[in-house]
């Protein structure tokens, strides 16, 4: 597509199977280009286990706009098993990521693009991490990518006028709306398979939502001699 960016996951099986899925995003917004199923299931509707803290209207927005992103690729894995190996390939318009992985791992990258660049007004704030995508990330990685996305949205709110707080207290508040919305949602994943794939991919990003404020700050201690350059002065 013009003007997007093209993310491609792509799935191996041992008994030569192959499932790949295309997600494009808007080079701009970075906001995931929608191509919803047709019909839409019934547990894609927001107002079926909305989550806790969802501030939409469903008389508005008729849909989960994660849920609704997802059904698709969801329908392939209803039936799949998280520990189930394959090898995945993650193809970006810089490199190409592979890893040889449980199909947890692997569906567990994927739904993290999803459920950041679908329009979630709760997931929203983690979107510009996906500018430089890091398929498959361990938790230190994780958590100086979440640490300097943060404390990058601080300047440029100041640089525009606004305050900013360079301090972590902001990105925890906004990784406990994200552990809601991670454990809220895997109601609906429950809906829409038979085994646990699908949902045991969700419970990992859960557990780096729960993980990182929690060792947010001494992770950055560890890493605080990496900066000599910059403090030692």
């Amino acid at each position: 597509m013009k003007n997007s960016v093209k993310i491609t996951y792509s799935y191996y099986f041992s008994d030569g199977q192959i499932k790949a899925f295309d997600l494009f995003l808007d080079r701009g917004t970075l906001g995931l280009i929608p191509r919803p199923p047709d019909p839409a299931p019934t547990w894609t509707l927001l107002d079926q286990n909305q989550c806790r803290n969802c501030p939409l209207d469903a008389s508005r927005h008729p849909f989960c706009p994660v849920a609704l992103n997802f059904a698709g690729i969801a329908a392939h894995f209803a039936d799949c098993i998280s520990h189930e190996p394959a090898q995945v390939v993650v193809a970006t318009p810089e490199r190409t990521y592979t890893k040889d992985a449980t199909l947890q791992q692997g569906l567990a990258s994927l739904l993290g693009v999803i459920m950041t660049t679908s329009g979630c007004p709760i997931m929203e704030p983690l979107k510009p991490m996906v500018q430089i995508h890091l398929p498959f990330a361990t938790l230190p990685e994780t958590v100086v990518r979440a640490a300097s996305m943060y404390l990058l949205a601080q300047y440029l709110r100041r640089e525009e006028g606004q305050s900013g707080e360079f301090e972590l207290g902001g990105l925890t508040r906004i990784y406990a709306e994200v552990a809601i919305v991670n454990r809220d949602f895997v109601r609906r994943l429950r809906e829409a398979a038979t085994e646990d794939a699908n949902i045991n991919a969700l419970v990992g990003l859960d557990c780096f939502a729960t993980m990182i404020p929690l060792i947010a700050q001494d992770m950055l201690k560890e890493i605080r001699p990496y900066f000599s350059a910059y403090l030692d002065q």
